[in-house]
């Protein structure tokens, strides 16, 4: 079983940048693809990017492609999400979750979530 907890969300003004992390403890984290989404209050449960178990494949939601870096060091059982030139839409809970097999922009899909961490954009 894969245990994650995110870390590094906060509050910035709008045109800024936040680097979250995502460690995964208990078992090693390079067999699982890994996602990030994100939910704002009154909305549901929103793709933002994820990643293959080998880091080659990346993947992006529209309203972020170009913004936002999903990575990953196996080594160090972590993933990242680089998040620049951020805006108040992007105010939100930030979770990362991970799945066996393929990457995929579908939360049901992901098996083992973390607990998520506040990005608040400031105007």
């Amino acid at each position: 079983q894969v245990q994650l907890v995110e870390s590094g969300g906060g509050l910035v003004q709008a045109g800024g940048s936040l680097r979250l992390s995502c460690a995964a403890s208990r078992t090693p984290l390079s067999t699982y693809a890994m996602g990030w989404f994100r939910q704002a209050p009154g909305k549901e449960r929103e793709f933002v990017a994820a990643i293959s178990w080998t880091g080659y494949g990346t993947y992006y939601s529209d309203s972020v492609k170009g913004r936002f870096t999903i990575s990953r060091n196996n080594a160090m059982k972590t993933g990242y999400l680089q998040m620049s030139s951020l805006k108040p839409e992007d105010t939100a809970v930030y979770y990362c979750a991970a799945k066996s097999e393929g990457v995929s922009n579908v939360a049901t899909e992901y098996d083992y979530w973390g607990q998520g961490t506040q990005v608040t954009v400031s105007s």
